[in-house]
């Protein structure tokens, strides 16, 4: 009998899903020239910080590597796209 984690977690997603977000990072590795591995981690590092000031929708989150020109015009720079829907600020102390 195997385990499915992601039942357990409440995160089960279908082979459409993971499909879907495989085709996603091979496409953002081709735009950047960065590693879908490393664009795996540099999401779960903004999870984590973001996590730490308000509940996040993780299922929803979507972030993307893409490609804008600069601020002078003159030439093509890669920039991060993150939307990230927000459920709720955390107290901040106050």
């Amino acid at each position: 009998m195997l385990l499915d984690l992601s039942k357990i977690f409440g995160r089960s997603k279908s082979s459409k899903d993971f499909a879907k977000e495989r085709l996603k990072l091979v496409l953002i590795h081709d735009r950047a020239n960065v590693s879908p591995q490393f664009l795996e981690m540099v999401k779960g590092e903004i999870i984590k910080v973001i996590s730490n000031y308000m509940d996040i929708d993780e299922d929803s989150l979507d972030i993307q590597m893409t490609r804008t020109k600069s601020e002078d015009g003159d030439r093509v720079v890669p920039a991060l796209v993150a939307n990230i829907p927000i459920k709720n600020v955390k107290s901040s102390g106050k």
